[in-house]
């Protein structure tokens, strides 16, 4: 299945009104920040730069129908050895603005390395969460040029997403609507981050669930054999145990079987929304699969 369509708020009013909500959540990033809008033949591509480590650059793609706010409880300790550059999806709810449909896998490729390129990032270690997730997993399958890593948490594409996410997503939905004392014990209980996040996160992804078309993009289709056995770039993996889009242990066992050096863990208590649930340890890991990268030998796509 292909798009045709692309994503947009129900009114230039609705867009305002998130992109206000957008701006508070933004402050829980650390600061000095930095941001850059990047042309891409599918749109304008918004990132937000911080960092002053000398490391290669670490760049991170989001989930679906989130922005680059998210990434509030990384940014710190990644920034601290790594430039960080986190993007708006083009065609999620942020401050990217799109113009032309995203069709498919090569197109997804084709506007990411543009963002690459447009920031003049030869060598980049790309963290991406759910469908950001999907996002470098395809990267390295169809435009790794400009890959040194990439690491994935509870990504999209090892297998269908199951009836439960979905599921899991309208009770997500609901629990937000409960008084907010109470929404910690709903988001333990569905092993849902969202419901445990500061109010500033949770209201831009509110407005956006409300007022925000994702015009016809599909669910992440997953690999093919094929695709996998392809990457040829070191990946890292953090799958959730209590993940509602992943069985933990048939991914690791998926992804262990056909990347070759693939490095796969399961967080057994963590939920689909590990980053935010568990930030130290996910922090902690990913720094240490980054100072591996720089004192291995170069491995170049090929």
């Amino acid at each position: 299945m292909t798009r045709t369509e692309i994503g947009r708020f129900t009114s230039e009013k609705a867009r305002e009104r998130f992109l206000r909500a957008y701006e508070d959540a933004m402050v829980l990033w650390p600061q000095p920040r930095r941001e850059a809008d990047i042309d891409t033949g599918f749109g304008t591509v918004h990132v937000h730069r911080y960092g002053t480590g000398r490391g290669e650059p670490v760049v991170l793609l989001h989930g679906h129908g989130t922005n680059a706010s998210t990434w509030y409880p990384q940014v710190a300790a990644l920034g601290a050895r790594h430039p960080v550059i986190a993007v708006d999806t083009i065609d999620d709810p942020g401050r990217s603005v799109q113009h032309t449909v995203v069709a498919d896998s090569a197109d997804n490729a084709r506007w990411l390395n543009e963002v690459f390129a447009g920031l003049g990032l030869d060598r980049v270690h790309l963290v991406g969460h759910s469908y950001g997730g999907w996002l470098a997993l395809n990267q390295a399958v169809h435009g790794p040029d400009r890959l040194a890593s990439i690491t994935l948490l509870d990504p999209g594409g090892l297998a269908k997403v199951p009836r439960r996410f979905y599921l899991n997503m309208v009770a997500g939905a609901m629990a937000m609507l409960a008084p907010r004392r109470l929404r910690p014990r709903l988001g333990r209980l569905l092993a849902n981050a969202a419901l445990l996040s500061p109010p500033e996160l949770l209201r831009p992804a509110l407005l956006a669930s409300r007022t925000f078309r994702p015009g016809s993009r599909p669910p992440a289709r997953v690999f093919a054999d094929e695709e996998l056995r392809s990457v040829s770039v070191p990946v890292f993996a953090l799958l959730a145990g209590r993940s509602v889009l992943l069985n933990a242990a048939a991914a690791q066992a998926r992804l262990q079987s056909l990347i070759p050096g693939v490095q796969a863990e399961v967080i057994t208590k963590a939920g689909h929304g590990l980053a935010l649930e568990q930030p130290d340890l996910i922090n902690q890991r990913i720094l240490r699969f980054l100072d591996a990268q720089t004192s291995a030998p170069e491995r170049r796509p090929g």
